[in-house]
């Protein structure tokens, strides 16, 4: 087959709908718009969210609270998580962390929290401990590596 040969399969290519052009062509008058109304005339539709000139919904609702556009958000693990999973002397970052279904996402930042308590020593590897956490990790003969 030669470029030249090339043709489109029957039925994708169709015509352009011409509104407004007589009655013979099937759309002539009302151009396929029915009558009257605001759709019907030109330029007669409304902006988003707009309800016929009752109190939108977003101004009926009561404003609350605030998000911080540029809100850093980490993931978190507490210590019991950490003790159940993972074997004495085993290294612990965010992919083993993840691996482990402790955290939900293979990327992001990893905070490690001083919930329950820790009695083997682990290497672990996060963005950011708290402070209980760190002392209880160290106490119990591991290390705290900080990511950058």
């Amino acid at each position: 087959m030669q470029a030249h040969e090339l043709k489109s399969p029957r039925g994708s290519k169709r015509k352009r709908k011409r509104v407004g052009r007589g009655d013979g062509s099937g759309y002539g008058t009302t151009a396929g718009r029915g009558t009257k109304g605001q759709r019907s005339r030109s330029g007669g539709r409304t902006r988003p969210f707009f309800e016929g000139g009752q109190m939108p919904l977003f101004r009926r609702l009561p404003k609350r609270g605030f998000k911080p556009f540029r809100r850093v958000r980490y993931a978190v693990v507490n210590l019991h998580g950490l003790e159940q999973t993972f074997e004495q002397g085993s290294a612990v970052g965010p992919p083993e962390l993840y691996q482990a279904r402790l955290i939900s996402r293979k990327k992001g930042l990893v905070k490690i929290l001083g919930t329950g308590t820790l009695t083997k020593p682990l290497t672990v590897r996060a963005h950011k401990f708290s402070a209980a956490a760190a002392a209880a990790i160290e106490s119990a003969g591991g290390k705290v590596e900080v990511i950058l």
